[in-house]
């Protein structure tokens, strides 16, 4: 069996940043806060509690890091929880991607000079609940043609046509141009901002093509994690024998022996370690087969 390894698999900039950030903070300080996973990877946020850090799921439980450190997460906070620390006195550290801060000043500026704000990307994803917090006017979210469409219903009876788009970091990057061309058909006076981070672009890519050449995928990520779901709906409409893993318990080497070639991917929240116990593990059932 051939076994390649995606070399953009794991850790991206700003999740990196971040998980470092609460490392640090839980070795010089006890009272640790997170709000929200720092990221979504069910196996980071256990090591993390295993060294003390909680995780606060909503602003009224904010006041519990009052004598503490709450540390935003790398997708960010509406601007109301910063107001809100502000306000209780909390020590706050701003885990917050450089890229997601981005889209944050972007929709502040623009929403302030009246331009509504169209974001597409998934309502309930955190990223995108941070983004909306940015908004000084009126905001939607679409993430398929048919809200599409009910969006320009909507804004098709507003006087002020002057609309500003911008993506979710995770979204899929064709997708995303897909609904774009779309909108882009109607008579709006459009600022299109493709936000989609870089590293979330060549990764979606990259799987594409290595899903394409290969018989059999592994995609390695939390189950709560939209870029690696977005990883695995791209490598299966590739590759049919697309598996979507957590850690290493999941192989299952029965179903991988019989394939010739595999692809392995990974989420920009999979710590580097998942990810070379799976191609360890998929090598030595390799030297089994010969």
């Amino acid at each position: 069996m051939e076994i390649v390894l995606a070399k953009t698999a794991g850790f991206c900039p700003g999740v990196e940043r971040a998980v470092k950030m609460v490392f640090e903070e839980s070795k010089n300080r006890n009272d640790v806060f997170t709000f929200g996973p720092i990221v979504h990877n069910e196996e980071v946020v256990a090591t993390l509690e295993k060294r003390g850090v909680k995780v606060i799921m909503s602003e009224e439980d904010i006041p519990l890091a009052k004598d503490g450190t709450l540390v935003i997460r790398a997708h960010g906070v509406s601007e109301k929880i910063y107001k809100d620390c502000e306000t209780l006195g909390i020590r706050m550290v701003d885990a917050t991607c450089p890229f997601v801060k981005k889209i944050h000043n972007i929709v502040r500026k623009n929403s302030s000079e009246g331009r509504h704000i169209l974001i597409i990307g998934n309502k309930d994803h955190p990223d995108v609940l941070g983004i909306m917090g940015w908004c000084a006017g009126g905001v939607d979210v679409i993430e398929n043609e048919e809200q599409a469409a009910a969006f320009f219903t909507k804004f098709d009876s507003f006087e002020d046509k002057r609309l500003c788009i911008v993506s979710q970091t995770t979204f899929n990057y064709t997708k995303f141009n897909y609904l774009v061309e779309k909108i882009q058909k109607k008579d709006y006076d459009i600022i299109v901002l493709n936000t989609i981070c870089n590293a979330t672009e060549e990764r979606q890519k990259e799987a594409y093509e290595l899903a394409r050449k290969m018989e059999a995928m592994i995609v390695i990520g939390g189950k709560h994690s939209s870029n690696t779901q977005k990883l695995f709906g791209i490598c299966k409409n590739e590759c049919e024998n697309t598996f979507y893993i957590q850690t290493l318990k999941d192989i299952d080497p029965v179903k991988l022996g019989s394939f010739r070639s595999l692809g392995i991917t990974a989420g920009a929240s999979t710590p580097n370690y998942i990810i070379k116990e799976v191609y360890n593990q998929c090598q030595k059932l390799v030297s089994k087969s010969y």
